[in-house]
């Protein structure tokens, strides 16, 4: 088994899988060449201080077809990786051989998964959203990819990998989430746009770069960018944009400033994952104290007054067939309803004159938040998501090693 030497200062022996797969020490660093050694040592860091069952070792290092000998040479790996960890100075111990599978001793400051997690727990319990963030950042900081690609393993890349970009993700969004609940639009734009690029299918970086672009008053990018995500999820996927993004398109239509919130500040990188994308879902889940009992006595009540209520209107609609009741009290709207919501642009159902007396002729605007057809318990007629995933692409990383490498056996 052969590696890739860079000189380099350290604090101690460290593993890293964040990246390449690589052994570092005060020394230098050691990127392991594909091997068996090399599956086999990814595997047990991937599952630190776990025990890793010897069949998931063989699926990792030899695939589906496992051959007769496998079990003598999975022995040989673990010996050949304990060579290895004595040149570093790393007890042979660390890979503790236990019945049924091996297990990898690590923490924080031996493997750089660890320590990452270790500074989103860190994050998650920060007192002030500027602390959190940053120790989110320096998280990110750890990642430099292609994560493992010096392993050859299809199973460890089908299996492992998506778990960890995963974990990547969802701290990303946060990040974002907070920066833009901070106000920070204007000086993270540099940072979303090729974040989202890199991952066409992942509508929460959209809605992130869309929302910064609309907040700094650049409304024609931001609707190009809806554009651009709806049509690739159409031709790719064949499905329409979430919820969310929906509600951004039409409060960038409007020129509404006050778009979805992003983030709860405070809420922690565990909760960040898919923050406003569920606070979008929440804004078209139910009027609040008007059920379609009400609406069928609004309807039945008659004809609608000179100067109207929004229950009313909001009855005379489901009375029309312009809006149609569903589970849980929502309603659905007709797309000749929202069609013409869009174009009158929230000047619809007022009452003639009604306009300059306090409360009178509000319409459902007014009284729902649902002025171009889509607001609390209102939901429009568009293609319903069916689960974008995030973009396969490779992870981008804001730290790469430029270091010269040289090659040496082990």
């Amino acid at each position: 088994m052969s590696v890739a030497v860079e000189a380099g200062q350290g604090a101690g022996a460290r593993f890293t899988v964040l990246g390449l797969l690589a052994i570092a020490d005060r020394r230098e660093s050691a990127v392991l060449q594909p091997s068996k050694p090399a599956a086999l040592l990814a595997v047990l860091l991937t599952h630190p201080n776990a025990v890793v069952p010897v069949e998931s070792l063989q699926r990792a290092i030899w695939g589906e077809e496992i051959p007769a000998t496998a079990k003598a040479s999975l022995h040989s790996c673990v010996l050949r990786l304990r060579r290895l960890f004595a040149k570093y100075g790393i007890s042979g111990s660390t890979i503790e051989a236990l019945p049924g599978g091996y297990r990898m001793a690590a923490d924080a400051r031996s493997l750089d998964l660890l320590e990452f997690r270790e500074l989103l727990g860190r994050a998650d319990r920060a007192a002030e959203p500027v602390d959190e963030l940053a120790l989110l950042r320096a998280a990110l900081e750890l990642w430099q990819p292609p994560v493992l690609g010096n392993v050859h393993s299809d199973v460890l890349h089908r299996e492992e990998v998506p778990r960890l970009a995963e974990e990547w993700l969802r701290t990303v969004e946060r990040v974002y989430d907070i920066e833009l609940a901070l106000g920070r639009c204007r000086e993270i734009l540099s940072e979303l746009w090729p974040l989202a690029r890199s991952h066409p299918a992942h509508e929460r970086f959209w809605e992130q770069l869309i929302e910064a672009l609309h907040r700094t008053g650049r409304r024609a990018d931001a609707l190009a960018e809806y554009r651009r995500v709806r049509d690739h999820l159409r031709e790719e996927l064949g499905v329409g944009p979430g919820p969310a993004l929906r509600q951004l398109e039409l409060a960038v239509l409007r020129s509404d400033p006050r778009t979805p919130p992003s983030a709860e500040i405070g809420a922690g990188a565990g909760a960040g994952a898919g923050a406003g994308a569920g606070a979008a879902e929440k804004a078209v889940g139910s009027v609040e104290g008007l059920g379609p009992e009400r609406v069928r006595r609004e309807a039945a009540s008659g004809p609608m007054a000179e100067s109207v209520t929004g229950d009313a209107v909001l009855a005379g609609l489901v009375q029309a067939g312009l809006l149609r009741e569903g589970p849980g009290g929502n309603y659905r709207v007709h797309e000749l309803l929202r069609a013409f919501a869009l174009a009158a642009e929230g000047s619809w159902a007022r009452a003639p004159g009604a306009s300059e007396q306090p409360g009178a002729g509000a319409g459902l605007g007014a009284e729902t938040g649902a002025e171009t057809g889509v607001g609390p318990g209102v939901e429009t007629e568009a293609e319903p998501d069916r689960g974008a995933v995030p973009g396969a692409g490779p992870i981008p990383s804001v730290r790469q090693s430029a270091a010269p490498l040289r090659t040496t056996e082990v």
